[in-house]
Formats: structure tokens, C-alpha cells, sequence
């Protein structure tokens, strides 16, 4: 069916401008400016006012831990794309730390099959990297596979890469992007024991960023860049937390080589004083650091410096991320308030409207060379978020995390998610869900 967004604000590729947009079987097949809509546009069409509302391509996000298979006592496909959905998201892209792990083509599979039935949005899943599946690496489908993650730093399993040879050869021979997360083990040990030897396991939570150091992240940062120099590999950093850090995407900048990097929301929004009042339930990896870090994060994005914002969506139960340090749970979910989060600071003019649309949905369809998606342009996949300017509160009654809490709880933002287009279908819309419809698994065309 025929549907029109009317008398809507567009924000994109670095224009608000008003217009209508037209979708029809999926796509958008046309912008028209205002004045310029006729009768028989409008004839058999369903209606969306956009009215006082933005108009955005739907945030691609291109980390998350969703927690299927193993682990859904903390999350899970379908719960997650609903929150993604009422969070302007309508694509994402799946870590590959479940049980089993996804290390194999068989298991990477299964996953695309979980997500074909229960995904209210769009898809794709990492394949995870160890020190002995080069050959599954080699064989993956790079049409609807997204990257391969390597764990450069303390992971579960035997999904931590920290053997050199294992790293050269990954590194050499991927026929994919590679997206990393990079601290470094024996740094994190060391700081570790030094911080048992002064607290025992009742270590404060503020000294989460001194265990899971800047010295740490930069030097497993420094390692990933100087391999895919070395073998001209496509290198993606992921969650990026230190200034430090940036000296190396200006050096990749300067030489020309294929390094990215992603921030994610909560080191834009949270700094080091947080610990005081919210504890382990701001913990991740990597931890959030100085307000010095946050500021030089910001700048390096709206400089261009960082390419993608993403969350890093990573949900445990309240149980998990309490008691003390030895036993809390590192992660946090985020992805249903990504986007007013960063809509928030564009309000407080830490960034703006076009660059959170540049790196919450252009830059990643870019990046990953997603087909037909992160644009309103004419023949993309009517993928599309709207929002508008009315103040609510971060409360448990309205958080769809299956955890059932956030990390922004009391928080009170200016944005709020109104409606959302996967494909053209409607899949949210003023707090209600459409599961009659599914999202697609994602095509590149690396």
C-alpha cells in the first residue's frame, strides 16, 4: 500500500528542510517538496502527519548484544528489536559473545534464522574470530554478513585473540571488515591485583576506569592499527573511550589507511563522576572515563574525526550488576534511548541534529556498504524514524528492556520517538508494535 509521510522537517545529508515523502512496496519513491503534493498523490494512500515532527532515516546501529542464543534470561532477539524500534532503530548489527559462541558458519546461521522469525527490524550478525577458525573466516558470505569481531582484549570462552601470530593471520586474510575490541589483557590483570591488594573484592566502582585503564585501550588500539597497516585490512574500533585513541584515527586519517572508529552514546553522555551515584550500573568495557575523554569524544565527532555512534546495547539483570566489583556484570542496555540521548545533547548544543543523523544512520550504511538503506533518498528502503519535541522522563514504566531497568532512569529528555517505518511497514507508532511484520537481513556489498 501506498503510504505518504506529509508535512514532515527531513533531516538529511546535512539538510532540515520540509517535504513529503513516498513510499511505495518498501521504497521511497519520491521527496516532494511542499506545495507541490496533488490529489491524486494523495489518492489510496495511507496518511502519516509529520506535522511538527522530524523526519530521519532509520539509526543503523552497529553493536549490539541481544543475548540469543544462551543468554535470554538477560535479552533476546524479539524483546530487543521491539526496544530498538521505539528507539528510532531499524537496523542492527549482533555481537557474536552468545552461547555457543558464533564461530562457525552453521551457528551464524541460526542466528539470521532466529531473527528472520522474531526481528521487528532489520539484521545482520557478526561472526566471531578465535585462534583457530581462519578457515570459517575465509568462507563467510560477505553479502549479509557485517564484519568479524575479534576480542583484542578480556573476553569469555575462546573468543580472546591475543596469540600475534593468530592476529597476523586474521588480520591478513579476512576477506571483511574487521571490528575490534581492543584492551589489553595483562594491563587489566595487573591493575586488577593491585586494586585487590588494596580493597579485597569490595573494590569501589570508581576505580573501574583506572583497572580497565586508558593505558590498556590505547595500547591494544595501537596493536590493531599497526596490523591493519600492516596488511591493509579494513579495521573498525569500536567503543572508542580515551582522547588517546583519537591520535590514532588522525594518524590513519593523515596515511591514508582504512581505519575507522565508533564512540558509543554512554561515553558521550556519562563521565567518571557517575560511578558515585550509579555505581556498577554504569559500568562497561571499556569504562567510562574523565569528563576530558567525553568532551574530546564529542569534538572528534562533530569534527568527523569518529564516524559511527552506536550503544554497545548490552543488557543484564539487576542481580548481575550488583554486589561488588569482583561479581558485577560489565554492559548496560541503551538502544531504545540512543537517539533521544543524542538528540538531548544536540538540544544542549554539544552537537547537532544533521551530525547525529550523519553518524547514527548515513555514516554506517557507508561504512558497512549496506545496500539501499541509511538515506531519505528515492529507490532506499523505506527505512525511517520520526520524532518530536516534547519532554518525558526515563522511568521503569516506560523502559521495554526485558532487564527492566536503564542506566538514564530519571532522566528527563527533550526528543521523543513517535513513529517508525522497517521497509516501509509501520512497526511502531505512539507506543504500539506491528508483529505483523518482520525486518529483512541486510545486504553489503563489500
Amino acid at each position: 500500500m501506498k503510504k505518504i509521510i506529509k508535512n514532515g522537517t527531513l533531516i538529511n545529508e546535512n539538510k532540515v528542510f520540509k517535504a513529503h515523502i513516498i513510499i511505495e512496496d518498501q521504497f521511497i519513491t519520491d521527496i516532494i517538496p511542499l506545495g507541490e503534493l496533488t490529489e491524486s498523490m494523495l489518492q489510496g494512500a495511507e496518511i502519516i502527519d509529520a506535522a511538527n515532527q522530524f523526519v530521519i532515516p532509520g539509526v543503523i546501529d552497529d553493536q549490539v548484544h541481544f543475548r540469543e542464543p544462551g543468554l535470554t534470561h538477560k535479552g533476546d532477539i524479539a524483546e530487543g528489536s521491539r526496544a530498538a524500534a521505539a528507539g528510532g532503530v531499524t537496523s542492527f548489527m549482533d555481537m557474536p559473545n552468545v552461547i555457543p559462541p558464533t564461530t562457525t558458519l552453521d551457528l551464524l546461521k541460526e542466528k539470521q534464522e532466529i531473527a528472520a522469525r522474531n526481528s521487528l527490524v532489520n539484521y545482520s550478525f557478526y561472526l566471531g574470530a578465535t585462534s583457530d577458525n581462519l578457515n570459517e573466516i575465509k568462507q563467510v558470505d560477505t553479502s549479509t554478513t557485517c564484519g568479524i569481531k575479534v576480542f583484542m582484549g578480556s573476553s569469555t570462552g575462546n573468543m580472546l585473540v591475543d596469540n600475534i601470530q593468530s592476529l597476523e593471520k586474521i588480520f591478513a586474510e579476512s576477506p571483511l571488515l574487521i571490528a575490534t575490541h581492543c584492551e589489553d589483557t595483562p594491563t587489566i590483570a595487573r591493575n586488577l591485583n593491585f586494586y585487590k591488594e588494596k580493597f579485597g573484592d569490595d573494590i569501589p566502582p570508581y576505580c573501574h576506569p583506572l583497572i580497565r585503564s586508558r593505558e590498556a585501550c590505547f595500547k591494544s588500539s595501537s596493536l590493531a592499527c599497526e596490523l591493519a597497516s600492516k596488511y591493509n585490512t579494513r579495521l573498525h574500533l569500536l567503543h572508542l573511550s580515551t582522547a588517546e585513541e583519537l591520535t590514532l584515527l588522525e594518524k590513519a586519517r593523515n596515511e591514508g589507511k582504512n581505519i575507522t572508529g565508533e564512540v558509543c552514546v554512554h561515553h558521550l553522555w556519562f563521565n567518571d563522576s557517575a560511578y558515585k551515584n550509579k555505581g556498577n550500573f554504569v559500568r562497561w568495557n571499556p569504562a567510562i572515563k574523565t569528563e576530558l575523554d567525553r568532551q574530546a569524544l564529542l569534538k572528534a565527532v562533530n569534527e568527523g574525526l569518529i564516524h559511527v555512534i552506536a550503544t554497545d546495547h548490552a543488557p543484564h539483570t539487576i542481580q548481575e550488576k550488583s554486589g561488588n566489583y569482583i561479581k558485577a556484570a560489565s554492559g548496560g542496555p541503551m538502544i531504545q534511548h540512543s537517539l533521544p540521548v543524542m538528540l538531548e545533547l544536540a538540544e544542549r548544543g554539544e552537537t547537532t541534529l544533521a551530525t547525529v543523523v550523519e553518524r547514527m544512520c548515513h555514516a554506517p550504511a557507508d561504512l558497512f556498504k549496506i545496500e539501499k538503506r541509511g538515506y531519505l533518498r528515492k529507490g532506499y528502503k523505506a527505512d525511517i524514524s520520526l520524532f518530536k519535541k516534547e519532554k518525558w522522563t526515563v522511568e521503569k514504566e516506560n523502559i521495554l528492556y526485558k532487564c527492566g531497568w536503564s542506566p538514564l532512569e530519571d532522566s528527563t529528555l527533550s526528543y521523543q520517538i513517535t513513529t517508525t517505518l522497517v521497509n516501509g511497514n509501520i512497526v511502531y507508532q505512539n507506543g504500539q508494535f506491528n508483529h505483523t511484520v518482520k525486518g529483512e537481513l541486510l545486504r553489503f556489498n563489500h
